[in-house]
């Protein structure tokens, strides 16, 4: 089993990307699992009526792939996440490839948490960006 970096292990600069290539089926699934059938999402020729000019990927779709860097990479398996706090600055459409990053900016040792600027790009351009706050295991000897 996969374990994650404690606090002990962490220090401010700490990145991870990854990325993730928006399908027509994580639409659809994340349709079904958010229950968020938004035509804006899911009809191209509602969606072609307004001001994006076709179906875009649901927000919360980008915002699950900064939910996977916490929970696989940066910190990793044992973080908790207690807070995200996102800007959507474009759409992301399907097929688009989004690059996700989050970065350690501050280390606050009481309660071991852990504030991480993250981002969302398609094509160098920022789609999302904000910050996240987690709880991250010690790393002290108990």
């Amino acid at each position: 089993m996969k374990t994650g970096k404690t606090f002990a292990d962490l220090a401010i600069g700490m990145s991870v990307a990854i990325e993730n290539t928006v399908s027509e089926q994580d639409v659809i699934d994340f349709a079904r699992v958010s229950g968020d059938h938004n035509p804006l999402h899911m009809d191209e020729d509602y969606a072609r009526t307004t001001q994006f000019k076709g179906r875009i990927a649901h927000g919360a779709l980008s915002a699950s792939y900064i939910s996977a860097i916490l929970g696989n990479d940066l910190p990793g398996p044992g973080a908790v996440f207690m807070e995200l706090n996102l800007k959507f600055v474009r759409p992301v459409r399907i097929g688009d490839t989004v690059t996700s990053t989050a970065e350690v900016i501050e280390m606050i040792e009481r309660g071991y948490r852990v504030r991480l600027a993250v981002k969302g790009e398609v094509d160098g351009k920022v789609a999302m960006k904000g910050e996240a706050l987690v709880m991250v295991p010690s790393g002290l000897a108990e």
